[in-house]
């Protein structure tokens, strides 16, 4: 049997990098052809399963809406589906998802995938510029466009929001290979945490809320004076980095926070495996890998009750849901999973438990495989 070519097209940032990384890195090379569409400042190198480098081409898109480099991405990404011939379209992200879509209305004949890994409508503080979003999904998407969504939250609001047909649905969630901690990044010692730490890992924005992290710290300080926040994932898309630290300033909580810079993601599973619990803020996700990978390391977490989070999180199961915004009620959960080691063991357990039935990429890699090949 020939091998399927699945043309992925993505701005290759974050998450969405991440997504596909884990796709390439395990779906079977003998059975399909992967070719990458993506920005020209995204990530790039990427590999197949057979550890094969895979052919890539850049498009001038970026993040944010940018008509003339946008109109000129999809000129060019006409070309390539033409030139390649894929059997399907595999769309990543908001950006990919608008070029990919609007292929889809040039190519008739071809599937076209998209897997928002969070919509962009969820980012827009003001109702008009969300109006916008939704209309713009809207309109792109083709009679052959299908949503594959990577949680069940993410699958509603295509169904509610952008109107996609029940049937034009999928649902595929983010998933990984269990972790394996690799002893070469186990050295975490520069960094000087405390033997007791929570963290987290997100870029200080909007979607992260970091902010509101920051006041739970506070509030959780008059509780347990010695409590200690390290916040991994500072660089350079963090919009919100200097609100957070006049926060931390502010609020005098130099002693009891890190922030870490880019470090190996290696390291990162070092940081979280060796902290007392997981913290997410969020006011929306996709399918967060931080928190799946939180669950294959086994631990507990506090988050809100946000697309995505909720997905992951059983509340009183292995963790905690609260409220956006609800400073106070979240400062209690962290009080009392701190002081529970009793508690924070059965949620560890069920973390662990709740990742092999659901998000072990190892056994749901297959699932992807058919979905791919039943639209081929």
């Amino acid at each position: 049997m020939s091998r399927k070519k699945i043309v992925h097209i993505l701005h290759s940032i974050g998450g969405v990098d991440t997504s596909l990384r884990m796709i390439l890195d395990n779906i079977d090379a003998s059975k399909f052809e992967s070719i990458i569409i993506h920005g020209k400042k995204d990530n790039s190198n990427f590999y197949d399963s057979s550890n094969n480098r895979l052919k890539e081409y850049f498009l001038p898109i970026e993040r944010d809406i940018s008509p003339i480099k946008d109109i000129k991405s999809i000129f060019q990404a006409r070309k390539i589906i033409f030139q390649e011939k894929p059997d399907l379209i595999h769309a990543h992200s908001a950006k990919g998802g608008v070029i990919g879509n609007i292929l889809g209305k040039l190519f008739k004949s071809i599937t076209v995938f998209h897997t928002p890994q969070a919509y962009s409508f969820l980012s827009a503080e003001s109702p008009l510029k969300r109006k916008i979003y939704v209309l713009i999904e809207r309109l792109v998407k083709s009679k052959n466009s299908v949503l594959l969504a990577s949680s069940n939250s993410e699958l509603e609001r295509g169904i509610k929001e952008i109107k996609y047909k029940k049937e034009e649905t999928l649902l595929f969630d983010n998933c990984i290979a269990p972790i394996k901690l690799n002893p070469e990044f186990s050295d975490i010692s520069n960094y000087n945490l405390p033997e007791n730490y929570i963290c987290t890992v997100g870029r200080p924005s909007y979607q992260k809320n970091i902010e509101m992290m920051i006041e739970v710290l506070r509030n959780v300080k008059d509780e347990i004076p010695d409590i200690h926040l390290v916040i991994m994932g500072i660089g350079v898309v963090s919009p919100n980095t200097e609100s957070v630290k006049s926060l931390i300033k502010k609020y005098k909580l130099e002693a009891n926070t890190t922030l870490i810079e880019w470090t190996e993601r290696e390291r990162i599973f070092h940081i979280v495996s060796g902290s007392k619990f997981y913290l997410s803020t969020a006011r929306y996700e996709g399918l967060p890998y931080a928190i799946i990978e939180g669950l294959s390391l086994s631990k507990a977490t506090v988050a809100t009750n946000c697309d995505g989070n909720k997905d992951l999180i059983i509340d009183d199961y292995n963790g905690y849901l609260v409220g956006q915004e609800d400073v106070e009620t979240f400062a209690n959960r962290v009080i009392t999973l701190y002081n529970s080691d009793t508690l924070k063991d059965k949620f560890e357990k069920n973390a662990l438990q709740l990742f092999q039935n659901k998000f072990n990429l190892e056994n749901n890699i297959k699932n992807l495989e058919q979905i791919y090949l039943d639209f081929c």
